[in-house]
């Protein structure tokens, strides 16, 4: 996209853009060099309503008075946050409203002066707080998806209502946050049992990186391959929601090495609990999984199942079935 210091946020229609097609969506590995001088932002349609009645559901429309319109509730990242943190405390701070993040809508990218403006959305189910006009939103209304369209000041946000709209037609039903462990000392300098092999100093940040990064989409649950990195990378989450670790042999690459068919169904134990679980595997089980899933599901993934260590699939299910799915390459800050 080229340079234009003409454009300003108001202008974003100009020449934007919107990534927002497929139930497939996937962050780049370091999102803020994805342009040549990129400013990342990350917000949520809010939504409250009933699921399983469409007519149910409202959506949220934020008017700036620094700039007269009305839009979706977003902010530019602060150091030492990923993305959803970002979702989660702009909407905080924009709105006053605590929300559990759900699917990963897609971004929009437009310029603003000399930089190129990426703005990642969620779908957000309020479930607290209270509005306050502040200098940033001085009123926000609460309308139908088709009434919200008509309000936005700009055909992005209504493209990004578009993708909400269709995501709440097919609910999901449960969701599973697919981890990866965490970076653990190398297998090569370790002599002892492989499953005691520990987490090292990154792996412990990026362990606790995680608690901000997967607490938005609300866990009720916890479970976790048999290895202590597999463990460790979980702790922190667990302890900070007050959950236990159900540590399951079934859920990791041994598991999945002895008994394909019972690896498959323990993780479909687990989706069909229902609500959001969190299962923490390793390098081999987690493609495999996701591809086996994507073949007997709704939702084909024909490109390469990526899991780099203390990334996230969040993978969202319909009645036991594959409807989406998010990859959240790191929990470290992007910027």
């Amino acid at each position: 996209m080229g340079k234009n210091n003409a454009l300003h946020e108001q202008d974003k229609d100009a020449q934007g853009e919107k990534l927002v097609t497929g139930r497939l969506q996937m962050i780049p590995k370091d999102p803020a060099k994805e342009f040549k001088r990129t400013t990342l932002a990350a917000g949520a349609v809010l939504w409250r309503g009933d699921l399983s009645d469409i007519d149910s559901i409202e959506v949220a429309c934020i008017h700036r008075p620094g700039y007269d319109d009305w839009s979706l509730a977003k902010g530019k990242v602060d150091p030492a946050e990923s993305l959803p943190v970002t979702a989660v405390r702009e909407i905080l701070e924009e709105t006053g409203y605590e929300v559990r993040l759900g699917k990963l809508l897609g971004r929009t990218i437009y310029p603003v002066l000399d930089r190129t403006k990426v703005v990642y959305y969620w779908t957000g189910e309020v479930i607290g707080g209270e509005f306050a006009p502040n200098e940033e939103v001085d009123e926000i209304r609460w309308l139908p998806i088709a009434e919200a369209q008509d309000i936005m000041t700009y055909d992005l946000d209504r493209e990004v209502l578009v993708k909400a709209e269709k995501r709440f037609r097919l609910p999901a039903t449960s969701r599973i946050l697919y981890v990866r462990h965490a970076k653990a000392h190398e297998r090569e300098k370790w002599a002892g049992d492989d499953n005691l092999r520990p987490l090292e100093k990154k792996g412990r940040r990026q362990a606790e990186m995680l608690v901000p990064m997967l607490a938005p989409f609300g866990p009720d649950r916890i479970y976790s391959a048999v290895p202590d990195r597999c463990q460790q990378t979980v702790a922190p989450l667990a302890d900070e929601l007050g959950l236990d670790v159900i540590v399951d042999k079934r859920l990791g690459d041994d598991g999945l090495i002895d008994d394909l068919v019972g690896a498959q169904q323990a993780f479909m134990d687990v989706v069909n609990e229902g609500g959001v679980s969190v299962i923490v595997s390793q390098g081999l089980s987690i493609p495999d999984v996701i591809a086996w899933l994507s073949a007997n599901g709704r939702l084909p993934i024909d490109i390469e199942i990526k899991a780099k260590k203390a990334s996230v699939w969040v993978l969202s299910f319909n009645n036991g079935e594959l409807t989406g799915a998010d990859y959240l390459p790191s929990p470290l800050p992007v910027r």
